[in-house]
């Protein structure tokens, strides 16, 4: 039998709680996108660096609003001109996935940004 690598305990797309930058002195939420086999080859990831907001606040260009329908507990937008990586060793919890539709939203947006328009 040929031996397999065990499925990564993270994958693209889900939302979990980390502290991105050693400074920081609170967790974020982010969004993995790295793809599986890279998570898994590499044991850590690229993210979308996520902050909390308020309803009446200003949504900026290059930035995705995520909510509860993604699993969060609060408003929180997403930047996607920006890409982190964190080591999974240093992930706390997994809170939810992007939805589909978001999803697409969201690969849109990193195109404009890297487009620069």
């Amino acid at each position: 039998m040929i031996p397999t690598k065990p499925p990564p305990l993270y994958h693209q797309w889900d939302i979990v709680r980390v502290r991105v930058n050693p400074t920081d002195r609170d967790q974020h939420y982010v969004v993995i996108i790295s793809p599986d086999d890279a998570i898994a080859r590499r044991g850590r990831a690229n993210v979308l660096y996520g902050t909390s907001k308020q309803p009446a606040d200003n949504i900026l260009p290059g930035q995705i609003l995520l909510d509860e329908a993604d699993g969060l507990e609060r408003l929180t937008a997403v930047e996607c001109a920006f890409f982190p990586v964190v080591h999974l060793g240093h992930i706390t919890a997994r809170v939810g996935t992007v939805t589909h539709e978001r999803r697409q939203v969201i690969l849109r947006t990193i195109a404009a940004c890297l487009r620069g328009s």
